[in-house]
């Protein structure tokens, strides 16, 4: 499949909101698999860190 212009290819012929959205979807998935383990990973420490600051107050 080849394209004419850089306009044609993001448009896909008809199919370029679809294609395009497939694809922001598949990344934004991507992006909270990595991000969703940190962030709870960092709260996970705090958390920790907070209990054990009050063990050692009492």
């Amino acid at each position: 499949m080849s394209f004419s212009s850089f306009g044609e290819f993001l448009a896909m012929g008809t199919h370029g909101p679809y294609v395009w959205s497939a694809y922001a979807i598949s990344l934004a998935v991507l992006a909270l698999n990595v991000a969703l383990p940190i962030l709870a990973r960092r709260r996970y420490l705090q958390d920790e860190a907070r209990r054990l600051r009050r063990e050692k107050q009492q």
